[in-house]
């Protein structure tokens, strides 16, 4: 297993470690429901370097990442992020990135952990002939996020740069953090304010340092990838491989919003404006248990005698006391308050569509 340049603090800190797509990282600390509670009320501090990171600079580098990604990244500035899915020809999905545009000839995108090898062929494929110059960042970059409530006051403490100024999806640059020069990001995967920092990997350890001591009154703790996991489903945000993949489409994920059929061109844009058209065949909701059971991603979804869909994912929710799931069902049976069941290990168990997100998000607009 690969190990992220925070492997010891994650068991200087009692981490319980875990394979995760072939890379060693913490599943919990404390324990899921507890760290969960903690970014919602207060802050947690998750270690996220086996995410990676692509530049793509040079004269023509604004020109590939628009024709990359289905999101309209001409309306961008310097210092501002953007959430995007990028597709193939078929629409359905390569990965769901975030792009940063630090200038109009540099631009940072940050990828999913397990896609990074495959997204970086894909955009070196895509790039030739184009004048630019596309390097993998991955190694030479460690990525943290502290995310909650107190997220602000925490940065605050670790530099003298206006960080509290930052809103929702604007980053600032070679921000003096004391140990080193990094990447600060408002941006996050919880439903949470808070940070992701990118920063070279060799001051990690000592920022990792900085960050729990600077959030001790605030009752910061280290978070693991349970809780990362329990707190973006609640905030029902997309995890590539089960409501985003090569098969799935931004539309039918319910992602409207990042799809700009009104470009120029973009890779997909003919096969998803055809499925706009026709109308969607089936897409992501809600579902909410009636009947006692844990639903799973890969149950199926019936209705009555037939099946009519798939969860993709499914889990208790701390924050709602209640056992959720997210299925790509039929669209005849997407309606709220619609009655299905799920088959929990060979027995149907009641459940209603739900409203989602299942917890509204409380970023700094």
């Amino acid at each position: 297993m690969k190990k992220t340049p925070l492997y010891q603090k994650h068991l200087d800190y009692g981490g319980r470690v875990v394979d995760f797509s072939g890379w060693a990282l913490p599943v919990q600390y404390s324990g899921i429901v507890e760290e969960h509670k903690a970014v919602r009320e207060a802050a947690g501090l998750f270690d996220v370097s086996h995410m990676g990171e692509i530049s793509v600079a040079g004269p023509g580098a604004a020109d590939l990442v628009y024709y990359l990604v289905v999101n309209d990244t001409s309306r961008m500035q310097p210092g501002k992020v953007m959430y995007t899915p990028m597709c193939y020809e078929s629409g359905g999905v390569v990965d769901d990135i975030l792009v940063y545009m630090k200038a109009p000839d540099d631009w940072l995108l940050a990828v999913n952990a397990a896609n990074t090898d495959k997204d970086y062929e894909w955009i070196l494929e895509q790039a030739s002939g184009k004048n630019v110059t596309v390097r993998n960042l991955s190694d030479e970059t460690a990525q943290v996020a502290l995310q909650g409530p107190k997220a602000e006051a925490i940065m605050s403490r670790l530099t003298k740069a206006p960080v509290q100024q930052l809103v929702f999806y604007t980053f600032m640059d070679a921000v003096d953090l004391e140990v080193g020069r990094a990447l600060v990001s408002r941006t996050g995967y919880t439903g949470e304010d808070g940070f992701e920092i990118y920063m070279p990997t060799d001051i990690a350890p000592q920022l990792w340092d900085r960050i729990m001591e600077a959030g001790k009154e605030e009752g910061l703790i280290p978070a693991g990838l349970g809780a990362r996991d329990t707190l973006r489903f609640e905030a029902c945000l997309p995890l590539y491989g089960h409501e985003l993949e090569k098969d799935i489409t931004p539309l039918e994920a319910g992602l409207k919003f990042t799809v700009k059929l009104d470009k120029t061109d973009f890779i997909g844009k003919k096969a998803l404006a055809k499925q706009k058209e026709e109308g969607l065949k089936r897409k992501i909701v809600g579902l909410e248990m009636l009947d006692k059971g844990v639903p799973r991603h890969g149950y199926e979804v019936y209705a009555g005698e037939q099946a009519v869909g798939t969860v993709t994912s499914g889990s208790f929710a701390p924050t709602l006391d209640a056992y959720l799931a997210l299925a790509l069902v039929e669209a005849g049976y997407t309606g709220l308050g619609t009655e299905l069941e799920i088959d929990i290990r060979g027995r149907k168990k009641a459940a209603r569509v739900v409203k989602t997100p299942f917890y509204t998000p409380r970023y700094k607009r």
